[in-house]
């Protein structure tokens, strides 16, 4: 009997959403939003499916042991800071958790920009891996913002909505940072790959403080 030759195509240079999305290691929400804001080529196809290069996935892919730091960026926490706390995101997410005092709006108006300054700080980090110190006062702060979104009557629905606004708010930001301190594609996507995780991470520990609102 003759062997079976073996017949294992090689490999598409075309992948789908989550085939680019495992590959670079986020969320298929996460390239979709990318691609939306033309950070990363794609293609559409008749049936409405994304398609994304391979070779140009595969050059995305942060290479961590040999990237430089990300110097300076802690420079421009304070200016980013201030353009948050200044922008409609961040009187939209006041506004909308429950119905606050212009006391309360300004409370969590400052409760943005607490979160905000301390990711930057926590991206800022030059020393590799990062001591996590700054992510853990953000997380904690998070978790706090969420129990007193609860015991002002907000629920969870609109806590998380104001949340969700500081974020949008947030990555576009740091996208433009990136820019502006002329990160190549690998910094600038490891970069934003880190930051959706520090986010992801806050999103949970701000609805975990939520139900431990007092009974």
């Amino acid at each position: 009997m003759s062997p079976i030759a073996s017949t294992a195509p090689s490999a598409s240079p075309w992948l789908s959403l989550g085939e680019a999305s495992s590959l670079l290691g986020i969320t298929p929400a996460t390239l979709r939003r990318w691609a939306d804001h033309g950070d990363v080529a794609a293609f559409v196809t008749p049936g409405g499916h994304r398609r994304f290069a391979r070779a140009a996935i595969e050059a995305l892919v942060p290479h961590h042991p040999t990237r430089r730091p990300l110097t300076g960026l802690g420079d421009s926490a304070t200016r980013v800071a201030r353009v948050y706390t200044r922008s409609s995101a961040a009187r939209r997410s006041a506004a909308s958790v429950g119905a606050l005092s212009e006391v309360d709006r300004a409370e969590f108006k400052d409760r943005g920009r607490r979160l905000l300054m301390l990711l930057l700080d926590h991206l800022a980090e030059e020393k590799r891996p990062r001591s996590g110190t700054k992510l853990a006062e953000a997380v904690a702060a998070a978790s706090e913002y969420g129990r007193r979104a609860a015991s002002l009557g907000a629920s969870l629905s609109e806590t998380v909505e104001a949340f969700v606004r500081f974020r949008g708010a947030f990555t576009g930001e740091l996208a433009a940072i990136a820019r502006r301190r002329r990160l190549d594609t690998q910094e600038a996507t490891a970069l934003l790959v880190e930051a959706d995780g520090a986010i992801d991470r806050l999103l949970v520990a701000l609805m975990n403080g939520h139900s431990e609102r007092p009974s």
